[in-house]
């Protein structure tokens, strides 16, 4: 009897409780970020530049919905393999969606000066494609050694670059969509911030982005039944009908032009590959024990599908998952998320809701993003270094610079050249301040980490290689739409001049390495 009974017990098969009642939560959650970053993309697309509703809504926006299905639902099986593992009924997937920061960059920074430059949409969304190609590629590569170069670059360099972003691009346009339209605008921000920041509790446990928008859209169409008549939002001309987002050789008509936005792309890349190990380690630290190198092959596949079937943004797993284990999430949750978001935008549903719900009311979410992102770098970053991440913060704000004033400029049709050489010469000096800025930001902040630690012949070398890059426009390129090239006599004078600024900075701490024993055991300098 005792045999029999033995393997009766061992091999009792495990069947993973893969839905809970804290999935409802993380679904709305998950899935309200996500559409909350295809409002604003597609907002800066059809709003901010202008292009087509019919390209962004019926081919943009399901290419980059399907990279959501794929990743979601690949996480959704590790999942399942994890706890079959250790026969655990308490895994929590990794949540995977629209990549925040490189949405803000690549329409800003890509597809919408790729429609401006030639007004052709089926050539901007190639090139979006080709960019995003190229993104999925090197996410794969670097997937392999990630690891590695994330030991080279301070964590603060990493962090402060993240964080810029997050203040300057995606706190910043966010709150021009809340002041255009307030009343709605400021109730949604308001139980964003009481809940998601504050931690006050809703009622009956209604998820706080839930709360948000109704709230919102109750005080928006309150204030128009009493008389107030908002500023009418424009609609972005979504309507139901079936877009399906099938592979396409379509970027292969973009890589021509793709390749000069590589120094934004790329960085873009390699910082959801670095976010995609810090949220891993995060995973473990709550319980679940993913592989490194699995998640980030699969934000990788998930890219490069996407960039398959017509999308234009990256997809990265989110930070948070120790938040959504909280809520008593599984995996139904990351499922129901990517099959939600693909087929909504495949069908039009997610168009319809772009352009029927009011941008004031769904972008607050995107403010918490910022927060996070901003507390984050300063927590995680060590006291003396938190300077670096204040200095990153310069090349981010020159690029919304450049961004506000090329659309006022080219609204009032201003023809640069014809203005006084020394406005001129301010328009190229905040032009080539802000291109490139995702790597000048790291940049400076390793240069300044490093200055702080001591290393001074690495700080030295960083120096030669930012001369370097200067000079073929990888950063600091003096032309308008950030185009890479080779110095000659045309070039302006003042590309020679930083890069030669770059060397001299170099050259100087390389002189002082040996004075750093001394000044190490100085007061530093304290001022009011």
């Amino acid at each position: 009897m005792s045999l029999n009974f033995i393997p009766l017990m061992t091999t009792q098969p495990f069947r993973y409780q893969w839905a809970a009642r804290g999935d409802v939560n993380g679904f709305f959650a998950l899935s309200i970020d996500n559409l909350a970053l295809l409002v604003s993309m597609s907002g800066i697309l059809i709003g901010v530049f202008g292009m087509p509703a019919d390209i962004v809504l019926g081919r943009m926006v399901p290419g980059t919905a399907i990279g959501v299905l794929i990743g979601d639902a690949i996480y959704t099986w590790l999942a399942f393999r994890l706890a079959r593992k250790e026969r655990r009924h308490d895994v929590c997937a990794m949540p995977l969606g629209i990549d925040t920061p490189s949405m803000f960059a690549l329409s800003f920074g890509v597809v919408g000066p790729a429609f401006l430059q030639h007004h052709d949409a089926n050539e901007a969304w190639a090139v979006g494609m080709a960019v995003l190609v190229l993104m999925g590629v090197a996410k794969l590569i670097a997937s392999f050694f990630g690891e590695g170069i994330r030991r080279i670059l301070p964590k603060t360099a990493l962090l402060g670059a993240i964080s810029a972003v997050g203040v300057a691009l995606i706190m910043f346009f966010p709150f021009q969509k809340i002041m255009a339209e307030p009343v709605g605008g400021f109730v949604a921000l308001g139980v964003i911030l009481l809940t998601l920041v504050g931690g006050i509790r809703l009622p009956w446990n209604i998820p706080a982005v839930i709360a948000s928008v109704i709230a919102g859209l109750v005080a928006y169409y309150g204030a128009k039944y009493l008389g107030y008549l908002p500023p009418v939002i424009p609609s972005a001309g979504g309507s139901f009908g079936l877009h399906l987002p099938l592979p396409s050789l379509v970027f292969v008509e973009g890589l021509d032009l793709a390749w000069k936005y590589v120094p934004l792309a790329i960085p873009a890349a390699f910082l959801t590959v670095v976010g995609g190990i810090d949220v891993t380690e995060s995973a473990a630290l709550a319980g679940d024990r993913y592989s490194t190198r699995t998640v980030l092959l699969v934000e990788g596949i998930a890219t490069l599908g996407a960039a398959l079937c017509g999308g234009v943004v990256q997809n990265t797993p989110y930070i948070g998952h120790p938040a959504y284990k909280r809520m008593g999430s599984r995996a139904a949750y990351t499922l129901a998320t990517g099959l939600f978001i693909s087929i909504g935008a495949a069908t039009g549903l997610i168009s319809v809701l772009i352009s029927a719900l009011p941008e004031s009311i769904v972008v607050p979410i995107l403010v918490y993003v910022g927060l996070e992102m901003s507390a984050q770098a300063v927590h995680e970053s060590e006291p003396k270094h938190v300077k670096a991440i204040a200095l990153a913060l310069i090349p981010v704000i020159a690029n919304l610079l450049n961004i506000e004033m090329g659309g006022v400029l080219g609204a009032a049709r201003v023809d640069i050249t014809a203005l006084p050489a020394d406005t001129q010469h301010s328009l190229t000096v905040l032009t080539m301040l802000g291109n490139g800025f995702i790597v000048t930001a790291m940049i400076w902040a390793t240069f300044l980490v490093w200055i702080i630690d001591r290393r001074m012949i690495a700080a030295a070398w960083l120096c030669v290689v930012a001369a370097a890059m200067t000079m073929v426009g990888l950063i600091h390129s003096p032309f308008p739409d950030g185009h890479l090239f080779i110095p000659d006599a045309t070039t302006p004078r003042l590309v020679f001049a930083l890069a030669a600024g770059y060397v001299l900075l170099g050259a100087m701490c390389a002189v002082l390495q040996r004075s750093t024993s001394r000044a190490s055991t100085q007061e530093p300098i304290v001022t009011a």
